[in-house]
């Protein structure tokens, strides 16, 4: 079994995510997006400022994935092309290692918030890495919206799809991000994992769901770190048993929205 660590915490320091990983061994720690800070209702300039650099967050993750003995990823934001930054996820090995980095591509200019004002995109999907024998693609928050982000991540391959998220509190907001998870691994037949940041403005309830859409974790509210068993043989009975990777029909699949 794939041992996932789901981090859910407030904006601010990783010291302490350090010293829970070192009590649970795990394959891969998964921190939330905006892991150092909240940028709500920050002018760009001022998220420029506070963002940080690559070499300083991957400073942190090193030391979680240290003690975890494995894998870190989260989401940070990052120092771009002034005044604005980018949403950037980056993975490091148990040696601090950078192993992928993906910037967050679909921004959430939505619910009257418009990320673009602050994030440049990124420009191509996450890469697929195997950590562990395990395959695993990375999407943002927002990009739960997206079935074609995940679709991509499944035909390369993926077996989790991992999620850092802050996923604003509001109606029904902690429905509907269940509801998006569960069906982005039923449709895929693969993991999705979301470790969702917790605080004032957000919903917390970072959650994991199998490739049958079972829910595995359910974090809840509050500052939490759970470990959650991944298997990857269920990903194969999954995609055997409901071969929708398989039966799909490209060539009918012609509209794009404009």
């Amino acid at each position: 079994m794939f041992k996932l660590g789901i981090v859910q915490k407030s904006p601010g320091s990783l010291s302490k995510v350090a010293e829970l990983a070192g009590r649970a061994e795990a394959d891969l720690v998964l921190l939330p997006e905006y892991s150092l800070f909240d940028p709500t209702g920050l002018r760009a300039e001022e998220v420029w400022e506070r963002a940080t650099t690559l070499e300083d967050f991957v400073s942190g993750l090193a030391k979680i994935a240290a003690e975890a003995g494995g894998y870190a990823a989260g989401a940070f934001l990052e120092r771009g092309p002034k005044p604005k930054v980018y949403n950037t996820t980056l993975l490091v090995d148990p040696g601090g290692r950078v192993v992928a980095t993906y910037r967050k591509t679909h921004l959430f200019d939505a619910y009257g918030y418009k990320e673009s004002d602050v994030v440049e995109p990124g420009g191509e999907l996450s890469p697929i890495v195997e950590i562990r024998g395990l395959k695993v693609g990375f999407a943002v928050c927002f990009e739960l919206r997206f079935p074609e982000v995940f679709r991509e991540l499944a035909l390369g391959g993926a077996q989790l799809a991992a999620v850092p998220a802050a996923w604003y509190a509001g109606p029904l907001k902690e429905e509907t991000l269940h509801l998006l998870t569960r069906a982005r691994a039923v449709e895929n037949g693969m993991y999705v994992a979301v470790a969702a940041l917790w605080g004032q403005r957000f919903t917390g309830r970072s959650v994991v769901v199998n490739p049958f859409g079972v829910v595995e974790a359910d974090l809840g509210a509050g500052e939490k770190f759970r470990v959650v068993e991944i298997d990857p043989s269920l990903v194969e009975e999954a995609r055997r048993t409901v071969p929708a990777l398989h039966l799909r029909r490209p060539e009918l699949y012609k509209r794009q929205c404009k």
